[in-house]
């Protein structure tokens, strides 16, 4: 039986996820209400509702697998609050301790720079300018806890505003806009 892979644009607002198995999340945006695919499509990692980007679909278990293995990068260009230090950005390159699951967990080194252009990023209202000044940051991690990025942005003093994925290792957002899809060779 041969696989799909498809790459698309998460918009913000929708759950990384075809169908809702849980109550409470009842009111909730679903892929399947953008994307009808095959009923054995799954994504590959997830991003919470309010990110967007960069998301891997395939019907593929073991690519599925090596995508979320810690051996493939994953690039976030993310909008924090306030104009972000150079010890901020010190302490993110070299790991931060979070929460995960209850736990302490001290992340990985990461590659962490400031992202002086912004034009690749396709424009979305976050907050009034009145409300202070931003920073855009480029955040390649190997490993994908939850809510990962945001928590350590939070850590060091400036919570993300917005968050994009732009990479999955090989694979670029590119020039995709919110709820588009590609094909992808694999």
């Amino acid at each position: 039986m041969a696989h799909s892979y498809f790459k698309i644009y998460k918009p913000y607002g929708y759950l990384s996820q075809f169908v809702n198995n849980q109550n409470r999340r009842r009111n909730k945006k679903l892929l399947s209400e953008l994307f009808h695919l095959e009923h054995r499509i799954m994504a590959v990692g997830r991003l919470d509702e309010k990110s967007e980007g960069l998301l891997l679909l395939t019907s593929d278990g073991k690519f599925s697998n090596h995508i979320t293995s810690s051996n493939i990068e994953k690039e976030y260009h993310v909008m924090v609050h306030g104009i972000i230090t150079a010890s901020a950005i010190c302490e993110l390159r070299h790991g931060v301790e979070i929460t995960v699951n209850r736990q302490s967990y001290l992340t990985k080194p990461c590659v962490v720079k400031v992202l002086e252009r912004t034009d690749h990023i396709i424009e979305r209202f976050v907050r009034d300018p009145k409300h202070g000044k931003t920073s855009w940051l480029s955040i390649t991690i190997r490993e994908g806890k939850f809510r990962q990025v945001r928590k350590m942005t939070a850590k060091v003093g400036y919570p993300t505003l917005r968050l994009v994925r732009v990479r999955i290792g090989k694979y670029h957002l590119g020039k995709m806009t919110p709820g588009e899809i590609d094909v992808i060779n694999y």
